[in-house]
This record gives structure tokens, C-alpha cells and sequence, in this order.
């Protein structure tokens, strides 16, 4: 009787702990994803203020001009940075990337030109906002000509909207397949103690009654999924803005508010609805039924 006594107990401790791993597994991938969706605009925008453009100047541009145009450019709505870079440092740059001396090997002629490079904020990155600039910076007299990768803008925003849209397709998915692999898990808890729902039942205890407890450890084991997950997430957050600090992820306690209440929220809501179905349905099960 004992030994029954012993291996039930485990086998209702075996169920519950596989319920709090699904849902600690469900609940880190939501909150993985969710982090992405919350962050996807300014994802978006850092990866727009990259795109470069660079400004390059006539080699009978003055000093006074070029200094001029850097402090016009820092002022404007539009820029997110603008860096004076000397013929001397573009020709470095360029040495870098070459990987040799081009300089020595043109018997010191440095055909790099003084010029700025140009960051746009990210609202002005669009095929059309970029090219006005670009024509109305290169009518400047001083100005030798303007650069900048057109097709990349086009893509990057094409891309921005594709990835958007299939992040949210995902999404749903994903809810969807979390609420069939968290529902399954809960009701094999449940179908654990079939016959003590059936036998508090016949005994004359309410539905309510008999679902209370089930819903309040169903509940309590969503809370520490969620908990689980949260503390988890926690982590991929913090070497996340590590790594991409002009995000400012952990600064961001709106998001962050929004993201964990979600994963908390849903953690409960999960267990609560997925209780409340599995424990119903061996309410209206027939004694005779109980075995199928």
C-alpha cells in the first residue's frame, strides 16, 4: 500500500515537472520572439542609420567651406552623424582595406579627397528622402560628388517589411503550437487523477469545487515556468544590449515591462484555460468511459 502510495506521488511529481518544462520551454521561446517583435523597429532603424554616405570634396574646396558643411550637416533633421575625414585618413582607410601601400606605389600621389561621412537618422532612409539629399548636398560648388549605395537603401527597406511581416506570421504560429504542447502537457496531469474528479463527483461536489484545486497548481506551476523563463530571458536581454548597445535594451522599461507582463500573463492564462478544458472534460466523461 505504501509502495502505491510512494510510486503515485512520483508519478503526479513526474507530470508536474514536465508541465513546468514545457512551459518554461514555450514561455522562453515566446519571450525570445516577443523580444524581437518589441525591438523590430528599432532593429530596423539601427540598421538604416549604417547605411552610408559619403561626401567628397573638390580639391580647390577651402577649409572654411568643408567646416562649414560638417556643422550645417550636424544641425540638420536628418543627419545622424557627420564626420569630417581627411584626404590623409581616407587614404589610410583605404590602405586598410587594400591591404597595401597604394600610396607609395603612385609615388606618393594620394588620390583620396577630403570628404564627411554621413549617417541619416532612420526616418530619412528611403530611396527617395536619400536622393534628394544626395542632389541638393552635390550642387554645392565645393562639392566633388556624393556617394551613396542606392540599391542597399531599397533593399534594406524591402527587407525591413519582409521580415516584419513573417516575424509576425511566426508569432502566431508559435502561440498556437505552444497552446496545443501546454494543453497536452496539463492534460496528462490531469488524466493522472480521472477517477478522484469521477469519485469527488459522485460524492455530490460541484464541478467548481472539483476544478479549484487542479486550477490553483496548474496556476502556481505557470508561475514558475514564468519565473523561469523571465530569469532566463533576463540573461539573453543583458549580453543582448551588450552586444547591440545603441539599442538601449535594459533602459527601456516600457518594453521590458510590456515583454515580461506578457510572458507572466500568458504563463497563467495557459494553465488556467488549459485546466479549466481538461478538467471538464472528465466531468462530463461517463464512469465507464473513464478507462478509454
Amino acid at each position: 500500500m505504501a509502495s502505491q502510495s510512494s510510486y503515485q506521488k512520483r508519478r503526479v511529481f513526474s507530470s508536474y515537472f514536465w508541465v513546468v518544462i514545457s512551459l518554461f520551454l514555450v514561455l522562453f521561446m515566446l519571450g525570445i520572439l516577443g523580444l524581437f517583435l518589441l525591438n523590430s523597429q528599432k532593429l530596423a532603424d539601427y540598421f538604416r542609420e549604417q547605411v552610408p554616405m559619403s561626401i567628397y570634396f573638390k580639391d580647390t574646396a577651402k577649409q572654411v567651406e568643408m567646416e562649414q558643411l560638417e556643422k550645417t550637416l550636424q544641425m540638420a533633421d536628418y543627419t545622424k552623424s557627420a564626420v569630417f575625414v581627411s584626404a590623409e585618413e581616407g587614404a589610410r582607410r583605404t590602405q586598410e582595406d587594400l591591404g597595401e601601400d597604394f600610396v607609395a606605389t603612385l609615388d606618393g600621389f594620394n588620390p583620396i579627397p577630403n570628404s564627411i561621412d554621413l549617417r541619416l537618422n532612420a526616418s530619412f532612409v528611403t530611396a527617395s528622402e536619400v536622393q534628394q539629399i544626395a542632389d541638393d548636398l552635390a550642387e554645392k560648388e565645393f562639392v566633388q560628388e556624393v556617394i551613396f549605395d542606392k540599391p542597399l537603401v531599397s533593399l534594406l527597406n524591402d527587407n525591413v517589411k519582409r521580415v516584419t511581416f513573417w516575424m509576425l506570421v511566426v508569432a502566431g504560429i508559435f502561440v498556437l503550437i505552444a497552446f496545443l504542447l501546454i494543453n497536452s502537457s496539463i492534460r496528462l496531469s490531469v488524466y493522472a487523477k480521472r477517477f478522484t474528479i469521477k469519485t469527488m463527483q459522485m460524492v455530490g461536489a460541484t464541478k467548481g469545487f472539483i476544478r479549484r484545486p487542479f486550477i490553483g497548481t496548474s496556476v502556481k506551476l505557470g508561475l514558475i515556468a514564468a519565473f523561469l523563463a523571465l530569469g532566463l530571458l533576463a540573461v539573453v536581454i543583458y549580453y543582448a544590449d551588450q552586444y547591440i548597445p545603441e539599442l538601449n535594451i535594459l533602459s527601456d522599461y516600457q518594453t521590458l515591462g510590456i515583454l515580461f507582463a506578457g510572458v507572466l500573463t500568458f504563463g497563467i492564462l495557459i494553465s488556467l484555460l488549459s485546466t479549466f478544458f481538461a478538467t471538464t472534460r472528465y466531468l462530463n466523461l461517463r464512469t465507464d468511459e473513464l478507462y478509454y
